[in-house]
């Protein structure tokens, strides 16, 4: 055979080779079914995990049983999976068959020294230590549902990782509520020891569900959708005297009082709420001892939540000039610490917009462009690496008025479970299609 047609044989083959692999792919259309037929399949697993978790709950840092449950679940799948990231997180890495992005996907794990009085047949009974008391421990924010849909997408995919045109990182994620004082913890911790490289994560997704929004709906927002949450601690400083003779002294409650009046004219009066919304609450006031004793201190203690970082730098800035301002205007002093905690978790614009269409194909009429909501969540750390979207899922039972559904972190706390069909199928279609609009 000639060279010429020894060539020409060798690409004619490589031609089959290329259009035989592009026919073995299968279309966006059969994914999405076979997604839709294992959400089915799979969901009464996916019910079973959410009430042992519901009825195991464990509190922050202290997921010991939930972290060795998920890990060992994991590995039944055949996924390398590593454990103790950010003490008590669980990875597991799903390599496809075809090369493609690596897409993170996150669930939290951590439940709440909140009491349970719903009365499901595996409502938790559970005592936990919690700042040196002895507290109920329940999943009053749905953290088991977030842990129980992941685990449904990881057994979903994990079963045609010879098709998948890409990597998955399941990221189970300690410490959401907050690290235990004198702690690290949670996706800050989580993202500064790596989680993120390993390999590099370019996209991550992560949900919430929703109690005070109807089963089946996803809300989602570009931008901020969730705020940063900060924390002040205010401590006025008086001079001590008897109750029965203020004028011999600087009364640091009554300062207090004043700047507990002015940090609310902060927001009605200062901020440009038509940008974004914003919010200061005291929640503790601390001082004094008994009836007649005019203290020398008075301790406010409160929370800043913002939606956008230029907001947050000037309330941080009106926070301190006008208690400075009140305590120099009654002859006492004040020591002001604001601490940063969460960031706002900011959804990616372009990511936004790129995903839109599969929200929108997976929830129908029932997908909705929300509006931000003052609640804070540390998914907001991986956000600031990588490009993110973070979602709400509904979870009322439908009928129910909105007005009437308990919120989250409260003993009445209730998720229809139905709910986490929607939460499977949103991140299991993000994921793939994700992973096809990049080949």
């Amino acid at each position: 055979m000639s060279l010429f047609r020894r060539v020409a044989s060798l690409a004619a083959m490589f031609a089959l080779f290329i259009t035989t692999t592009a026919l073995a792919q299968p279309s966006a259309d059969e994914w999405h079914g076979w997604i839709d037929a294992q959400t089915e399949t799979l969901f009464d697993d996916v019910v079973t995990w959410r009430r042992h978790f519901h009825a195991n709950p464990e509190l922050s840092n202290r997921e010991f049983e939930t972290a060795e449950y998920i890990a060992e679940f994991l590995r039944g799948l055949g996924m390398e999976v590593q454990t103790g990231v950010a003490h008590t997180g669980v990875i597991g890495l799903l390599e496809g068959g075809r090369p493609g992005p690596v897409v993170g996907l996150r669930a939290d794990m951590d439940g709440l020294p909140v009491p349970s009085r719903v009365g499901l047949p595996f409502s938790p009974d559970v005592v936990s230590e919690y700042l040196g008391e002895e507290v109920p421990v329940s999943h009053a924010c749905g953290h088991d549902t977030h842990m129980a849909m992941l685990m449904g997408v990881a057994e979903m995919f994990a079963a045609r990782r010879d098709e998948l045109p890409g990597t998955i990182k399941f990221i189970f994620q300690p410490a959401e509520e907050g690290a235990p004082p004198g702690e690290e913890g949670g996706g800050e911790l989580m993202v500064k020891q790596g989680v993120l490289q390993d390999p590099d994560v370019d996209v991550i997704f992560g949900q919430h569900i929703w109690s005070l929004a109807p089963a089946g709906q996803i809300g989602f927002k570009a931008g901020g959708i969730l705020a940063a949450a900060d924390q002040f601690n205010i401590t006025v400083n008086g001079k001590q005297t008897h109750g029965s003779s203020p004028w011999t002294g600087v009364d640091p409650i009554a300062v207090a009082s004043q700047i507990v009046i002015g940090l609310n004219m902060i927001i009605s009066r200062q901020t440009e709420l038509t940008k974004e919304a914003a919010v200061i609450s005291v929640g503790r006031v601390r001082a004094g001892v008994r009836n007649n004793i005019i203290p020398e201190t008075a301790e406010l203690i409160g929370t800043i939540r913002t939606l956008d970082t230029a907001m947050q730098d000037k309330i941080h800035a009106d926070i301190k000039r006008t208690a400075e301002h009140i305590a120099a205007s009654q002859g006492a002093t004040v020591d002001v610490d604001i601490q940063r905690g969460y960031p706002v978790t900011f959804n990616d614009p372009a990511l936004t917009e790129e995903m839109a269409p599969t929200l929108e194909r997976v929830g129908g009429d029932k997908t909705v462009r929300i509006d931000a909501i003052t609640g804070a969540e540390d998914f907001s750390f991986f956000q600031k690496e990588i490009p993110g979207l973070f979602l709400m899922i509904g979870g009322m039972p439908p009928g129910k008025d909105p007005s009437e559904a308990a919120p989250h972190h409260t003993p009445d706390f209730y998720i229809e479970e139905s709910s986490m069909k929607t939460g499977v199928r949103a991140l299991a279609n993000l994921t793939i299609d994700y992973m096809l609009q990049a080949q």
